[in-house]
């Protein structure tokens, strides 16, 4: 710009620089005016153009909200718990007879019912005992006769004797008799001294025959009450040896050891050929009869009652769902029971929620699910 056009100012610049701009074409023209920025769409545009969108958008977060709301009014009336477990009152299996194990019919985890054969033990000892207690009962009941025999010889002693004892008595009263007539005659003068002394002397003599007699019955029942005594004590020894007759039989029934109710076998220790001795443990079995214990927390026994239904799931079998109910509840915590309870009378104490056993009990369990103790379950009470 020149010092003219300054002086000009402004209103004299414009045109100049009018005059120096290039001329545009009308075909530049009509590109210029195509080239305006577009107005950006309203809501409603973009609505009216994405309307599939935005109704299937709507009805989705509709089913959303319908469905956790109807999900929150049903888990409301139950109770969950994840601290859940099978449980079932397992025991060892035992001899109660010692031997050698000569056959095991059975094998881990067999289902078994009751009165099956799990071990069988060498019976040929527990046979001859049998046979000797038997032999006692034949002495014993030898015995017996042999007393019983002795005690009718007594009876018979008995009145032998009696009979001597009353022919003792009247020989002792005739005696009386003629020492009473001879001393009557001495008195009278019509007898001799001679036949009084003979007649004392006689006197004398059976009243010892008499005592004698006398004697001897007394010693012939006490003879036979000792022999009542001794029947008493062959007929105890009768009971003794029938008792070991039976007690030999029952060891013999130990030899075969059966189980006591329907189950499984499980941690099978006891083989073939093995001595076992007297309590020793061959196996664990675990019946049918299970059930599930549930530990919930003490805030949630509220509205918890025995009866209550129960949808249960276990861990291993997760799309298997079982039906029960509410059997009991413990009446304290599981920590109460415990071996070493916990002991909060310490100036440290930190309140922590107990849990309580729950007892549950399966409707029925299904023959083709092997459950067993300590197996992790998930039960839903409905309290509400």
């Amino acid at each position: 710009m020149d010092a003219q056009t300054r002086e000009r100012g402004p209103s004299a610049e414009q045109p100049q620089r009018a005059k120096e701009a290039p001329k545009t074409s009308p075909d530049q023209a009509h590109d210029a005016k195509d080239s305006k920025p577009a107005k950006a769409p309203s809501l409603q545009d973009r609505l009216r153009e994405h309307w599939l969108v935005a109704s299937v958008g709507a009805i989705v977060l509709l089913a959303a909200l319908i469905g956790g709301l109807l999900y929150w009014l049903q888990i409301s009336h139950y109770e969950s718990t994840d601290d859940a477990f099978v449980a079932a009152r397992s025991f060892s299996v035992a001899s109660k007879v010692g031997g050698y194990v000569t056959d095991i019919p059975v094998t881990d985890n067999q289902h078994v019912n009751a009165g099956d054969l799990l071990a069988k033990i060498d019976e040929r000892d527990y046979r001859i005992a049998i046979d000797q207690a038997n032999a006692q009962v034949a002495v014993a009941k030898a015995n017996i006769a042999n007393v019983q025999a002795q005690i009718v010889s007594q009876q018979e002693q008995i009145k032998q004797a009696e009979a001597q004892l009353e022919q003792a008595q009247a020989q002792l009263q005739f005696s009386q008799e003629e020492f009473a007539r001879a001393q009557d005659l001495v008195e009278k003068g019509a007898g001799t001294v001679q036949r009084q002394q003979q007649t004392r002397s006689d006197l004398q003599a059976q009243q010892a025959n008499t005592e004698r007699a006398k004697t001897a019955v007394t010693a012939a029942q006490v003879g036979i009450k000792t022999l009542q005594a001794q029947l008493e004590g062959a007929r105890a020894q009768l009971e003794q040896s029938q008792a070991q007759v039976d007690q030999a039989k029952l060891n013999l029934q130990y030899t075969s050891v059966v189980a006591a109710q329907s189950g499984r076998v499980v941690k099978l220790s006891g083989a073939k050929g093995t001595f076992v001795t007297a309590g020793q443990s061959l196996m664990m079995f675990v019946p049918d009869e299970v059930w599930i214990v549930a530990n919930y927390k003490e805030t949630q026994l509220n509205d918890m009652r025995p009866g209550q239904p129960v949808e249960i799931r276990i861990d291993a079998y997760p799309g298997r769902k079982l039906t029960g109910h509410v059997e009991s509840v413990q009446p304290g915590s599981g920590t109460a029971f415990s071996l070493l309870p916990a002991e909060n009378a310490t100036g440290n104490y930190v309140k922590v929620v107990q849990r309580v056993p729950v007892k549950i009990v399966v409707d029925s369990w299904p023959a083709d699910l092997p459950v067993g103790p300590g197996m992790s379950v998930v039960p839903w009470t409905r309290v509400r």
